[in-house]
C-alpha cells in the first residue's frame, strides 16, 4: 500500500469556540481584509470583538459564488490597505473567495498564470498572505482545502486556482454559526458534505486515513441531517454536520473525488443551479452506475464494491442493506427535502450533451472508481435533467 496524507491547518472545532478569534487574528496581525457574504449583520458580535481586540480592517462583500473578476478586484483592493491577514467568515464561496484574494495578495502576476483548465496552471512563487477560515454552513469543507473554485462566465466553466501554500492557516469551526442557515441551504450543503464523503470513501485514491474520516463523517451526516432540516437550532445536530463537512474536506483534499463533482463542476458553470442542488440530486444515479459497472467488471471480491457496501449500511443504520437500498435512503432523502428540479435552472438536452463532454475531461473524475464513458455519461444526465 503507497499512500500520501497532508492536512496542514490548525483546526480550532467547538461550540462557542468563534469567542476566540480576535485573539487568532491578532496572533497574526492588527490590519485585517475581511471576505464575508451579502449579510454581515449576522455576525457583529465577532467585529465587535475584534474592535475591542484593537483590529482595525477592511471588508469585501463576496455576493454568489466567486468569479474570476471579483477575486482579483478584492485582492487589489487588500494590497492597497496592506493587510496583514485575510478572515473569511461565510459559506464555502466566501471561503473560496478569501483563499484566492489571499495568494493574489502576494503573487501578483496576472490570474491566469495561476488557473487550472483555462489558464496555465503554473505554481503559485510566494507564500499567500495569512488566511483564516471561519466556516457558518456545513457543506464544502473548503476551510481545510488548498483550492479555490472560480467561475469564468466569459468560457461558461468553473475552475480552480490550486496550491498547497493555500491551505488556511487556521480553519475556525463553530457549530452555532451554523444554526443562522436557512432550511434550504442546510439541504444543499449537508448533501454537499454528503457526497464529498462518499466520493473520497470509494475513490481509487483512498487510503486508510481518509475512509477513517469518511466514515465518521457519513454516519454523523446520516444520524443529523434530517434532525438539521426540520430544526435548525438543534446544536448537536449541527454539531455533527460540521464535523462531517470538516472532514469531507480533508478527505477530498487528499483522496480527491469523483463523477458527482465531476458533472457538477462544469454543470454549475453553464446553469445557476446550486452545487449543493447537483450533488443532491446526481448521487444516487451515480452511486448506482458505478456499482453496476463493476459487478459487470467480473471482480466478485471487488473492494470498490464492499466499500459501497458499507455506505449502505452507515447511511440506512442496517449492516445488512445492500447497495440498492443505500441509494434508496439517498433518493427518499432527496425527495423528503422536496428540492427543485434542474430542468428549472435551464438544464436541458443541449446543456446535457455539452456537460457530457466537459464533465469527461473534469479532474474529479480521475478518483471516480470505474471510467464512464459518453454513453453512461448521457444516460445519467437524461435521468436527472
Amino acid at each position: 500500500m503507497r499512500f500520501s496524507f497532508f492536512s496542514p491547518v490548525k483546526i480550532v472545532f467547538g461550540q462557542n469556540q468563534a469567542e476566540n478569534l480576535p485573539r487568532l487574528v491578532k496572533s497574526m496581525g492588527k490590519k485585517c481584509f475581511v471576505v464575508t457574504g451579502e449579510d454581515q449583520s449576522r455576525f457583529s458580535f465577532l467585529f465587535s470583538g475584534m474592535q475591542k481586540a484593537g483590529i482595525t480592517w477592511e471588508t469585501f462583500a463576496q455576493k454568489g459564488e466567486p468569479s474570476i473578476d471579483q477575486v482579483t478586484g478584492a485582492a487589489e483592493k487588500a494590497r492597497q490597505a496592506n493587510v496583514d491577514v485575510v478572515l473569511a467568515i461565510g459559506g464555502g464561496s466566501v471561503l473560496d473567495a478569501a483563499k484566492a484574494v489571499a495568494a493574489l495578495v502576494t503573487n501578483r502576476d496576472d490570474i491566469m498564470e495561476y488557473l487550472e483548465v483555462i489558464g496555465r496552471g503554473n505554481p503559485l512563487v510566494q507564500r499567500p498572505a495569512p488566511l483564516i477560515a471561519v466556516p457558518t454552513t456545513s457543506g464544502t469543507g473548503a476551510e481545510v482545502t488548498c483550492n479555490a473554485v472560480l467561475a469564468s462566465p466569459e468560457h461558461g466553466v468553473k475552475v480552480s486556482m490550486r496550491s498547497e501554500m493555500m491551505y488556511p492557516d487556521v480553519a475556525l469551526v463553530d457549530p452555532c454559526l451554523a444554526r443562522f442557515m436557512p432550511g434550504d441551504v442546510t439541504a444543499f450543503t449537508g448533501m454537499d458534505s454528503l457526497t464529498q464523503l462518499i466520493e473520497a470513501f470509494v475513490s481509487r485514491f483512498s487510503n486508510p486515513y481518509t475512509d477513517a474520516l469518511c466514515r465518521e463523517g457519513m454516519a454523523r451526516s446520516a444520524r443529523s441531517l434530517r434532525r438539521a432540516l426540520s430544526n435548525g437550532q438543534d446544536l448537536d445536530a449541527r454539531e455533527d454536520l460540521s464535523m462531517a463537512a470538516l472532514f469531507s474536506g480533508i478527505a477530498l483534499a487528499n483522496a480527491k473525488l469523483g463523477a458527482v463533482h465531476g458533472i457538477a463542476g462544469p454543470m454549475g458553470g453553464m446553469i445557476s443551479a446550486p452545487h449543493g442542488l447537483i450533488c443532491a440530486v446526481l448521487l444516487a444515479p451515480v452511486m448506482a452506475e458505478n456499482v453496476r459497472q463493476l459487478e459487470q467488471s467480473g471482480i466478485p471480491d471487488s473492494s470498490t464494491l464492499a466499500k459501497f457496501g458499507e455506505v449502505a449500511a452507515i447511511l440506512t443504520g442496517n449492516s445488512q442493506a445492500g447497495v440498492e437500498q443505500g441509494c434508496g435512503w439517498i433518493r427518499e432523502l432527496v425527495v423528503e427535502m422536496d428540492l427543485p428540479s434542474l430542468s428549472r435552472f435551464g438544464l436541458d438536452r443541449a446543456v446535457c450533451r455539452a456537460v457530457s463532454h466537459k464533465a469527461l475531461q473534469a479532474s474529479s473524475m480521475k478518483g471516480n472508481p470505474v471510467d464512464l464513458d459518453e454513453k453512461a455519461m448521457a444516460a445519467l444526465l437524461e435521468a436527472v435533467s
